[in-house]
């Protein structure tokens, strides 16, 4: 997290919170799933719900499902309009966590888990989505981006996560942190994309066409 801790606690205590059901999805990650800290949190849920509310998202795209909780705050801001949400993540154990955790919340019709290598996956997906979130292993993001830019619709966004690693994308020791600090370069420099860091939680990477 990049944020001072008190000032992200009071961050959170002046948003509104995400429904009853995510705040129990949060808790049984936390306590049943190795890496909880996987979890994007509920200040970054509700960004993303906001985004889709925003755009008024009728089709959404997310690489990394990990426990549900990312799609379901993206479904909360399509709300009961309804609309499509397809969410690939390549655990087992995390996509079955993912698809009990999906149908026991009001939004069940709405998700479509799939499970395999995104890249894959990805593949047998058609375009145009409203918002593309990519939450998955770091070292693959440069081919998601590029695989993802065009399934993006002339008017969509495009979420990255964790594109500052902490900080440590001033300093990458490591091969994920290098990988996306030389993305970030790219992604500023592309002419086909305007882009804004955010320094929410971990960093947020938006990206929309450009021109």
């Amino acid at each position: 997290m990049i944020t001072d801790p008190d000032i992200e606690r009071y961050a959170t205590e002046h948003t509104s919170p995400l429904p009853d059901f995510m705040a129990a999805i949060a808790a049984d990650t936390r306590e049943h799933l190795q890496a909880p800290e996987m979890l994007i949190g509920e200040l970054a849920g509700r960004f993303l719900e906001f985004l889709t509310f925003a755009l008024r998202a009728r089709r959404v795209l997310e690489l990394g499902t990990y426990s549900g909780y990312s799609a379901l705050a993206m479904a909360s801001g399509m709300g009961s309009g309804g609309g499509e949400i397809i969410t690939c993540e390549r655990d087992p154990e995390h996509a079955a966590i993912a698809r009990r955790n999906i149908a026991a919340s009001p939004f069940a019709d709405m998700i479509d888990v799939r499970e395999g290598a995104a890249l894959d996956l990805l593949a047998g997906v058609e375009g145009p989505f409203d918002l593309i979130f990519i939450d998955a292993d770091k070292p693959s993001y440069p081919a998601y981006f590029e695989a993802c830019l065009p399934l993006l619709a002339d008017r969509g966004l495009m979420a990255l996560d964790n594109m500052l690693r902490e900080g440590d994308v001033l300093h990458p020791a490591d091969e994920g942190t290098r990988v996306l600090a030389e993305l970030n370069d790219q992604i500023a420099a592309d002419p086909r994309v305007v882009q804004i860091l955010l320094p929410l939680r971990d960093g947020l990477v938006l990206v929309h066409r450009a021109g």
